[in-house]
């Protein structure tokens, strides 16, 4: 499992790209898992209370089924780019702790041809 942003993929689909985020573009035509999109108005937070309040999300749900929902394979999307707090990494820390699994933010340096990743 990785995450990602959207704009990383605004010309290729594949079938293990997840959209997390609140509003998903509409030329995404990849899979959508709302319960870890955050609520709209959380948008408008401060990071401490975000990370309250999307703990709280978080909270809510079982990381197991949530991993296995997805897929070992997904790429989790939402809209920020690397660098820049959003909350798929929040998702990632949380089932890294829960689960004892990596989840890292996709390399930048990845090969779009390397079929494995994306299968």
């Amino acid at each position: 499992m990785f995450t990602s942003y959207f704009w990383r993929f605004h010309l290729h689909h594949y079938p293990c790209l997840v959209s997390i985020a609140w509003k998903t573009p509409e030329w995404f035509k990849g899979r959508r898992y709302p319960a870890l999109a955050p609520k709209g108005k959380m948008l408008k937070m401060g990071e401490k209370e975000y990370r309250q309040k999307y703990q709280a999300i978080l909270d809510r749900l079982n990381p197991r089924k949530v991993y296995e929902d997805l897929g070992e394979g997904a790429v989790l999307l939402c809209w920020e780019q690397p660098g820049e707090f959003c909350h798929r990494r929040l998702v990632a820390a949380w089932l890294e702790a829960a689960l004892g699994v990596t989840v890292p933010e996709l390399p930048f340096n990845y090969n779009p041809n390397q079929k494995d990743l994306f299968e």
